[in-house]
C-alpha cells in the first residue's frame, strides 16, 4: 500500500495527540497501557480513513456482499496485525523507537478477544481477512460476547472456569453504532389476522419480550490494499419498561445481558435455551441489518439474492433461514412461495461435523416458547418438504422419518439448513466423501447439486507474516514478496530442499523460535525445557475425537521405556507441548487435562528421566500463544480417529512454518499428504472406511488388545496403579471408557487403542528421522513449500466462484478491477 499518509512524522504527532487527548499524558508519563490505547488510537485513524473509502467503493459499484455467520470469530490480537496489513508495522516500530517505546512491548498488552474457542472461529477471522485482502465485500456476523467462553486456569493440574473480562479498559478497535441497532423479540404468541385490504390472513406476534441488538463494528483490513470489509458483533441492551417498575426494569437488563455474556453456556435446561436464544438474537439482528442495508439503494425485495448472500459457519446460526422468510413475509409482504424463491437463493451452508450430538437439535417445546413465529415457518417448511419427499419415494417411508426437520418432538438444525440452503459444503474432501455417503446421504441422492467440497484454509499473513517474520524474512529474500498475497510461490522455496546453507539457516530460524517458546514455557509454566530438543505439539479445542489420550498413553509408553532401560532407550529428548480448552460441562475432557498434567508433574519431577521428556499443559491456549507454539513445533499431532476431523485448520498453520505432520488420514491430513508426499509426513493408524465399517457391523474388540498387547497392559494399568495419582481411582473413569464403555457407549469409541501400536511405530520412525538433520531440515522445508494449497486466500475465491458470485469491489486502490469498469 505504502501510503503516503502514514510517515513517521505523522506516527509520532498522532500518538503524542492522543495521549495528550485521551488521557492528558506526555510520553515520559504515560503509562504502558496508556501508550497501546494511544497507539491503537493512531492506527485507527489511519484505518478509519480506509474503511470509509471502501464503503463508498462498495455503495458506488453496489458490490455484492456476502453476510458470514458465525458463532465465533476468533480475531487473535488486532494491533500487530493491523499493522502489518497496513505495511506500516516497520515505520511504527521506528517511529515509536524514537520516542523510547517498544512496539513488541505494546503488542502485548492487548487481551486477546475473548470470541471463540476452536477453529470454527479462527476459520471465520481468516475468511474475513482473506475477502478485505481479495478485494470482497463481506459482513461478519457474530456476538459481542462479554466474557467469551472461559479464561481456562489450570490447578493443581485440574481446569478451572474464569470469566475472561478481556474488554475492560475498553477494546481499541470498535466503533459503537447505536443508530443500527435492531429490536429482536422473544416469547409472546401468534395470532392469526384477516386484513381485509389484502384479502389475505396476517400472523401477528403478540404479548412478546423485546431486546435491543446494538452493533459494535471491528474494521478488518485487507494486506497492502486499503480494503477494510466490518466484523459486525451484535451486543444485548435492555428495553426498560416506562412505568417505573424497578423489579421489572432489573429484571429486563439481567435478561439482555445473559445473551452477550459467554459463548456456549452449559448443556443444562437452561444453558440450552439461552444458547438457542442467542442463536436467534443475533441472526435475527444480522438478517433485519441485511434487509435494510439492501433497501437503502434498491427497491425490489425479490432481488436479494443478487446482492446479498449469507454463509451459515456450522448449525449454530440454522435458524437464518426462518427469520429471513418471516422478514419477507411478515415485514416485506411476501407470499410464502415468493419468500421461499429469495430465501434458497441466498443462503449457503458449512458443515463441519459428522457428531451426530454436534448436529443441533432444539425440542418443539423449546423453540414455540421462545420462537412461536418461527415455529410456525420451520413447521410449514417441514410439512411442504415432508409432501416433497413423499412424492419423490412414496414406497420408503422410511426417508421421512430420516430426512424431515421436525422429528421425535426436536428441530433438527442440520436438516433445516440443507433443506434451505441451495449449496451444502464439507470442509476437506474426505469430510464432503463422508457428508455425501454416510451423513446426508439421503439428502445427496433427493439434491446432489447442492453438494460442494471448499477445503479450509488459514491466512499466511496472521499465522506466517506476523507469527513468525524470520521464517518469513528467509522467504522473501528468497523468492521476493508476492507469497504474501499469492501463496501458491511458495512453492518456489522447495528449489533449496538441497542446499545446506539454506537449510542451516532455517535450522537457526526454528531454535530460535523454540528458544522463545521455552521463555515463555519457563515463565508461564516454570519448567525449563531443552530449545534442543523434539518440540511434539498437539494445541487445539479439547475433544475425545481429537484423543490427546492417544498422546499421553504414548508418552507413558515412552517413560516406561527410559524408566526400564535408560541405556538402551536413549531418545532424543521430546519435548510434548499440550494445550486446548475443555467445555466446562465436558467431564471426560476435563478428566483428561487433569490425566495430561498428573502425567507432567510425575516425569518432569523424575530425576532419573535426566530431561529427556518434558510434558507441558499450555494454559488458556489462544490465538496469542498459537502463534509461539506453531513457530517452534518440529511435529504436528493431527491424530484424530479418521472420519471424525472435519478439517483440522491447526496442522495447516504449523505445516506453512514446518511442522511435520504426525497424523491419521483424517480430514485436511489427507490432502497435506498429497501435497507434501508421504515421504515427508508420517502417517499411522485405521482408515475413514474401516472407522465406519466397524461403527456399522461391530467386530472391535480393544480387550483383545489389552490383552495381546503387554506394553499397552501396562501402560493402562498406570492409569490405576497410583503411578500417578495418590487416587488410584482417580482416572479409572479414563480406563474404564476405553476397555468396557462408559454410559452406554461403546468401549474405546474413538478407537485409542486400535490405533496405540501403529502410533508407537511412527514415533520411533520420527525419532530415526529426526536424528539425521539435514533430512528432517529438507522436510520441514518441503512442508512450508508445499503448504500453498492451504491458504485461505485459494479458499475463499473457490466459494466466490462455486457458491456467493461476488465481483471486486472497486476502489482507487483495485486499479485491475477500475480497468474491468473502465
Amino acid at each position: 500500500m505504502n501510503d503516503k499518509k502514514i510517515t513517521k512524522k505523522r506516527i509520532k504527532q498522532l500518538v503524542i495527540e492522543k495521549l495528550r487527548s485521551l488521557f492528558a499524558q506526555e510520553i515520559e508519563t504515560a503509562s504502558q497501557h496508556q501508550l497501546f490505547i494511544a497507539v491503537c488510537a493512531m492506527v485507527s485513524d489511519f484505518i478509519n480513513d480506509f474503511w470509509l473509502e471502501t464503503k463508498k467503493a462498495i455503495r458506488t459499484h453496489d458490490a455484492k456482499t456476502v453476510y458470514y455467520m458465525s458463532m465465533e470469530f476468533l480475531v487473535g490480537r488486532a494491533l500487530g496485525n493491523n499493522l502489518i496489513n497496513l505495511e506500516a508495522w516497520e515505520k511504527v516500530r521506528d517511529a515509536l523507537r524514537e520516542l523510547g517505546v517498544d512496539l513488541n512491548a505494546l503488542e502485548d498488552e492487548e487481551r486477546d478477544p475473548s470470541l471463540g474457542n476452536g477453529g470454527l472461529g479462527r476459520l471465520a477471522a481468516c475468511f474475513l481477512e482473506s475477502l478485505s485482502t481479495l478485494f470482497y465485500s463481506a459482513v461478519g456476523c457474530s456476538i459481542r460476547y462479554h466474557y467469551g467462553m472461559f479464561r481456562q486456569v489450570i490447578v493443581n493440574g485440574a481446569q478451572h472456569e474464569v470469566p475472561d473480562d478481556w474488554m475492560d479498559g475498553g477494546y481499541p478497535f470498535e466503533i459503537r453504532r447505536p443508530e443500527e441497532a435492531r429490536v429482536v423479540r422473544f416469547g409472546g404468541y401468534v395470532e392469526t389476522v384477516y386484513n381485509e385490504c389484502k384479502g389475505g390472513y396476517e400472523f401477528v406476534h403478540k404479548g412478546y419480550s423485546e431486546v435491543l441488538a446494538v452493533p459494535y463494528d471491528m474494521p478488518v483490513i485487507g494486506y497492502g490494499n486499503g480494503h477494510v470489509n466490518t466484523l459486525r458483533l451484535w451486543d444485548a441492551e435492555a428495553i426498560t419498561s416506562d412505568d417505573w417498575d424497578y423489579d421489572k426494569i432489573m429484571e429486563q437488563r439481567r435478561n439482555a445481558e445473559q445473551l452477550t455474556g459467554v459463548l456456549y453456556p452449559d448443556d443444562t435446561k437452561d444453558g440450552g435455551a439461552l444458547r438457542l436464544r442467542q442463536q436467534y438474537f443475533f441472526v435475527s439482528a444480522s438478517v433485519q441489518n441485511a434487509v435494510a442495508d439492501y433497501k437503502k439503494t434498491h427497491d425490489d425485495i425479490t432481488k436479494l439474492p443478487e446482492k446479498v448472500v449469507f454463509q451459515l459457519n456450522d448449525t449454530h446460526p440454522a435458524v437464518t433461514t426462518a427469520e429471513l422468510m418471516r422478514v419477507l413475509m411478515d415485514e416485506e409482504g411476501l407470499g410464502w412461495d415468493a419468500a421461499w424463491e429469495v430465501t434458497t437463493k441466498c443462503l449457503g451452508f458449512s458443515n463441519h461435523t459428522r457428531l451426530i450430538e454436534a448436529l443441533e437439535q432444539w425440542p418443539v417445546a423449546l423453540f414455540e416458547r421462545l420462537l412461536p413465529r418461527i415455529t410456525q415457518i420451520i413447521r410449514e417448511i417441514n410439512r411442504r418438504f415432508v409432501m416433497e419427499i413423499k412424492d419423490r419415494y412414496p414406497d420408503d417411508p422410511d426417508r421421512i422419518r430420516r430426512m424431515a426437520v421436525i422429528h421425535d418432538d426436536a428441530v433438527r438444525m442440520a436438516n433445516l439448513a440443507v433443506v434451505t440452503c441451495f449449496s451444502v459444503n464439507g470442509v476437506a474432501r474426505i469430510h464432503t466423501r463422508i457428508l455425501k455417503e454416510e451423513l446426508f446421504l439421503d439428502f445427496y441422492e433427493m439434491m446432489p447439486h447442492k453438494f460442494k467440497n471448499m477445503t479450509n484454509g488459514v491466512t499466511q499473513r496472521r499465522f506466517l507474516l506476523h507469527g513468525n517474520p524470520e521464517l518469513a524474512e528467509w522467504i522473501t529474500g528468497r523468492i521476493g514478496p508476492s507469497w504474501i498475497t499469492n501463496y501458491s510461490e511458495i512453492r518456489k522455496v522447495a528449489a533449496f530442499a538441497d542446499d545446506k546453507k539454506e537449510l542451516i539457516k532455517l535450522m537457526t530460524i526454528k531454535l530460535d523460535n523454540k528458544e522463545r517458546l521455552a521463555d515463555y514455557i519457563l515463565k508461564n509454566n516454570g519448567v525449563k525445557v531443552d530449545p534442543y530438543s523434539i518440540f511434539d505439539v498437539q494445541v487445539k479445542r479439547s475433544h475425545e475425537y481429537k484423543r490427546s489420550i492417544l498422546l499421553v498413553l504414548y508418552i507413558i509408553y515412552l517413560y516406561d521405556q527410559v524408566k526400564k532401560d535408560p541405556i538402551r532407550y536413549s531418545y532424543h529428548p521430546r519435548t510434548f507441548i499440550i494445550g486446548g480448552k475443555a467445555a466446562a460441562s465436558y467431564y471426560m475432557a476435563k478428566l483428561t487435562i487433569k490425566l495430561i498434567n498428573s502425567v507432567a508433574e510425575v516425569i518432569n519431577n523424575d530425576a532419573s528421566v535426566n530431561g529427556r521428556i518434558k510434558v507441558i499443559y499450555i494454559e488458556d491456549y489462544r490465538v496469542s500463544n498459537a502463534e509461539l507454539i506453531f513457530a517452534a513445533a518440529n511435529v504436528s499431532e493431527n491424530i484424530s480417529t479418521a472420519s471424525f476431523e472435519a478439517s483440522g485448520t491447526g496442522v495447516m498453520k504449523m505445516m506453512m512454518q514446518g511442522a511435520v505432520l504426525c497424523g491419521t488420514m483424517d480430514g485436511a491430513n489427507v490432502e497435506i499428504v498429497e501435497e507434501a508426499g508421504l515421504e515427508n509426513e508420517f502417517v499411522f493408524g485405521l482408515s475413514a472406511d474401516q472407522v465406519i465399517g466397524y461403527q456399522k457391523n461391530g467386530g472391535y474388540d480393544p480387550k483383545a488388545i489389552f490383552d495381546s498387547d503387554a506394553d499397552i497392559r501396562r501402560v493402562l494399568t498406570r492409569l490405576v496403579d497410583g503411578t500417578f495419582s495418590p487416587d488410584k481411582e482417580e482416572f479409572r473413569d479414563i480406563y474404564n471408557s476405553l476397555l468396557f464403555g462408559r454410559n452406554g457407549d461403546s468401549p474405546d469409541r474413538f478407537f485409542v487403542l486400535a490405533d496405540l501400536r501403529p502410533f508407537i511405530e511412527t514415533q520411533e520412525r520420527i525419532e530415526r528421522a529426526y536424528r539425521d538433520p539435514y533430512r528432517w531440515a529438507k522436510m520441514s522445508l518441503l512442508n512450508t513449500a508445499y503448504s500453498g494449497r492451504f491458504s485461505s486466500d485459494r479458499t475463499i475465491e473457490e466459494y466466490v466462484r462455486e457458491i456467493w458470485h461476488l465481483e471486486k469491489a472497486a476502489s482507487s486502490r483495485n486499479p485491475e478491477k477500475n480497468e474491468e469498469k473502465t
